[in-house]
């Protein structure tokens, strides 16, 4: 659909930007912090940075909200560490992670800017994993009595709250993005059955955030993307329908509407990977009624029919962006109207709109984008990050969510990835996706100076304009 005059965006759309905790914060085991299956069991490749000091955000937050407000960011989308608050999962509150939270939470409602908080963004407990993880009901339990901390603790200054950051990924790329930790080294029937733990989790964190916190809004935020067919073939058709259920649609079918999708429920079964399901967790699943959809979006997906051979299980792409085929459901296939950024990664702006415009079709609720952003080797020359490749591909996609906004889906923000540089899964600090730039490198602190990109001042206009102006 093509529009002649376009629909501006909403006069309190949220404009904001990303991070999550482990990638930015450092402090890994600061004022008590436990570890999380990320520090004990995230191997980096030889040449690549950890995580125990990342952008060291822990002890720079003041100077960077003061940044984020300069950038003329309204909202802040960030994690809370479990193990900051809960250094063992279910055991004893931490009362100086606690008191962090409220001092970043304060700055940024000091500087305007509304805390859009995560709850859990990969870093599950070690302590929990060791006794099994997300494959114990009890792991249900701790993170109910975390949420119920959380929501007590910042309830009164917290409106958003995200509940689980890409569930999808760590179920079908946990070893990919290293989140799996010892419990996560499972498969197919057991792997389903943390996936479906994961769910009545998320089901009684929302209920309990509706109980405790009747003003507030709370939803998922998986990674969701368009999943094209390679051809017109009927038979690719649907491979790709197959695939969208299995990838997609389980995850949201479950978050909104409590039951199970029925493509992927029955690959589940042909598989026998079928989730135990007790007394009850259908009605919880059902109760558990999101005010609003959170996803993140970095690039489509295209898929054809299986060839019933090796042939099908090619890896395109990286990252949670792998498309690994299947023998006998689909293989993966390579969209030739694409480009792809220096990781492997296609671009498709429109794939965002027809995203968008999917989901606001079957499940009619409010959409806010949590991530979307390009990495890239950023270089610091002369005290200036020119970085024309980060507008040009941030332009774009807000373009398609103006189009999104007149084709009458309701959104209502945009935080993408990342507002500050942080740690990547694979390439460390070298990847960047930031607005802005963090002065070290793999194997040197330096000064961790902040440095203000060329992307940085065009996002701060686009703000200012209310998003009617992306030039630059």
């Amino acid at each position: 659909m093509q529009h002649e005059q376009l629909t501006p965006f909403p006069g309190d759309f949220l404009w904001g930007a990303s991070t999550s905790a482990y990638q930015v914060e450092g402090g890994w085991d600061a004022d008590g912090k436990g570890p999380s299956v990320i520090d004990i069991h995230m191997h980096r490749p030889e040449g690549v940075t950890d995580f125990t000091v990342a952008a060291d955000h822990y002890h720079h937050y003041s100077e960077d909200v003061e940044l984020f407000a300069e950038l003329g960011l309204n909202a802040y989308r960030f994690s809370i560490a479990w193990t900051r608050i809960v250094p063992d999962g279910d055991g004893e509150m931490n009362p100086a992670g606690v008191a962090h939270y409220h001092r970043v939470i304060d700055e940024l409602l000091a500087q305007g800017i509304e805390p859009v908080v995560t709850m859990y963004h990969f870093d599950l407990p070690a302590a929990l994993d060791a006794k099994g993880g997300w494959s114990e009901r009890a792991t249900i339990d701790a993170f109910e009595r975390y949420a119920q901390v959380l929501f007590q603790e910042y309830g009164s200054k917290v409106k958003f709250w995200l509940t689980i950051n890409e569930q999808n990924m760590m179920i079908l790329h946990g070893r990919a993005i290293g989140t799996t930790g010892r419990s996560g080294q499972v498969e197919g029937k057991e792997l389903y059955q943390q996936n479906h733990h994961m769910f009545l989790a998320q089901a009684r964190a929302m209920v309990l955030c509706h109980e405790l916190l009747p003003e507030a809004k709370i939803g998922p935020a998986p990674n969701i993307v368009s999943v094209y067919p390679a051809t017109c073939a009927p038979e690719d058709i649907i491979a790709a329908d197959d695939w969208d259920a299995i990838r997609n649609l389980l995850y949201v079918d479950l978050s909104v509407r409590g039951s199970y999708h029925n493509l992927a429920w029955a690959y589940l079964c042909a598989k026998g990977w079928e989730p135990e399901i007790l007394d009850g967790d259908l009605e919880l699943l059902a109760a558990a009624k999101p005010d609003f959809l959170a996803f993140n979006y970095y690039s489509t997906q295209t898929v054809g029919a299986s060839r019933g051979d090796s042939s099908d299980i090619q890896v395109r792409g990286g990252d949670q962006q792998v498309v690994r085929g299947e023998v006998g459901l689909y293989r993966a296939v390579k969209n030739e109207y694409l480009p792809v950024n220096a990781f492997g990664w296609e671009i498709d702006p429109v794939g965002f709109r027809t995203t968008m415009r999917r989901l606001w079709d079957r499940y009619r609720l409010p959409l806010i984008i949590t991530e979307n952003g390009l990495g890239a080797f950023d270089e610091l020359v002369d005290g200036r990050v020119r970085d024309d490749y980060r507008i040009e591909f941030l332009k774009l996609h807000l373009e398609q969510i103006r189009l999104a906004i007149s084709d009458g889906v309701e959104v209502f923000g945009y935080c993408p990835w990342t507002a500050i540089d942080l740690v990547s899964t694979h390439q460390g600090i070298s990847k960047r996706y930031g607005f802005i730039y963090v002065d070290r490198e793999e194997d040197a602190l330096k000064d961790l100076a902040r440095v203000r990109k060329d992307s940085f001042f065009w996002y701060q206009g686009v703000i200012a304009s209310g998003g009617d102006s992306l030039s630059y």
